[in-house]
C-alpha cells in the first residue's frame, strides 16, 4: 500500500496559476445536495435514482450533518415512510475541512468509497468531497454545475 504522498500523485495537475488542493476544503464540491431532517426514506430513494448521486446527506435547520446514506444502508427492509435521519451513518463518511486531501483520497481508496461529507469542528456541513469515477481527481463546482445545466439536453452522438 502507498503511503499519503504517493496518492497525491494521482490528483491531476493544476493548470498554471492554479493551486493543488492541499486539503478537503480546497477539493471540496461547495453546493452539494441535502434533505432536511423531516425526509423520509422514499425522498432518499428519489435522490439515489440519479446514479452521479452515490451519498444523501440529511442536515438539520443548521446545516449540521445528521446523517450520510448510501445505496448499501437502503436494504428492501427499510420502508419508504421511515424517518432518513435514523438510517445512514456519519462514521467513516465525514471528514474536517483542514485534513489533507492526500489522507483523504488514502481513506476512500481503502473504503472503495467515493464520497466524503467535509465538516466544521461544530458537525456543520461545509461540501462533499466527490472522487471521479477514475479515481484520478475530486469534482468541481463548476463541473457540478455543469453537469446539472445539461440533465435534459439531448445528447447528440457522432
Amino acid at each position: 500500500m502507498g503511503t499519503p504522498s504517493q496518492f497525491a500523485s494521482l490528483l491531476p495537475s493544476a493548470p498554471k496559476g492554479v493551486r493543488e488542493p492541499g486539503t478537503a476544503r480546497d477539493a471540496m464540491v461547495t453546493i452539494p445536495k441535502t434533505l432536511d431532517q423531516q425526509s423520509d426514506v422514499g425522498a432518499v430513494r428519489r435522490q439515489l435514482v440519479d446514479d452521479h448521486v452515490h451519498i444523501v446527506l440529511i442536515v438539520d435547520e443548521h446545516r449540521r450533518l445528521l446523517t450520510t446514506i448510501t445505496r448499501s444502508d437502503l436494504s428492501s427492509s427499510v420502508p419508504d415512510s421511515a424517518r432518513a435521519v435514523d438510517v445512514g451513518r456519519l462514521a467513516g463518511r465525514t471528514t474536517r475541512a483542514s485534513m489533507p486531501i492526500s489522507d483523504v483520497t488514502s481513506q476512500l481508496d481503502r473504503t472503495g468509497e467515493r464520497r466524503m461529507a467535509v465538516t466544521d469542528n461544530q458537525g456543520r456541513l461545509l461540501g462533499l468531497l466527490c472522487l471521479k469515477q477514475s479515481r484520478r481527481g475530486y469534482c468541481s463546482d463548476d463541473g457540478v454545475a455543469a453537469r446539472v445545466h445539461d440533465i435534459g439536453r439531448p445528447r447528440i452522438l457522432p
